[in-house]
């Protein structure tokens, strides 16, 4: 297995999910900056890694299983280390339909692939804007402070909640598309 560019940057993000546990955790006043900075790294590599992919053409069968399995675990750890730190009802709910519609996506990915549909479901503009909003309340959750007078963390609630109910948008999207499919392969 060759290792590409988009490869190692997708891998780097990876390796950052232990490093973003640990600095969010570390008791100094700067956590909640490196740990709000970590991520945002981690948010520009998947962009990065993508761009690279397309631009170069480095694309590999293991980058392309990997990088939605990096965006995934490094969402679902900062949505944990966010609602250990606030735990409201509705933080955990909008961490629960976003990580809870990740996992249904994933398994419908799956079951396409499965079938031989796997281009039925593929990443639409609405699941890419669900992702910039969500990495952006993301990095204001984990900031938590405020900057220039404007509540960062709150900013971040309401971005998250956005968050959530685009994911609701395009899990339907993703559910939508497979549905003819699933419904063929449910009568034979």
């Amino acid at each position: 297995m060759k290792l590409t560019v988009p490869t190692m940057l997708t891998l780097l993000r990876i390796m950052l999910i232990p490093v973003l546990v640990l600095v969010f955790y570390l008791p100094y006043n700067w956590t909640n900056f490196a740990a709000a900075l970590i991520f945002a790294f981690a948010s520009i590599t998947d962009w990065l890694d993508g761009w690279i992919a397309r631009r170069y053409n480095q694309f590999s069968a293991f980058g392309a299983f990997l990088d939605p399995v990096a965006d995934k675990l490094m969402v679902a750890i900062a949505l944990l280390l966010t609602v250990q730190k606030h735990p409201t009802v509705w933080m955990a709910l909008w961490a629960a339909v976003i990580i809870g519609r990740e996992i249904a996506v994933s398994a419908l990915r799956e079951w396409m692939a499965e079938l031989g549909q796997r281009a039925t479901v593929k990443v639409a503009t609405i699941g890419k804007i669900k992702t910039i909003v969500q990495m952006v309340a993301l990095v204001c959750l984990l900031y938590q402070e405020p900057l220039l007078g404007v509540n960062i963390f709150v900013i971040g609630e309401w971005l998250l909640a956005a968050a959530a109910l685009l994911t609701l948008w395009s899990g339907f999207a993703y559910l939508r598309a497979a549905w003819p499919v699933l419904r063929e392969d449910a009568r034979s």
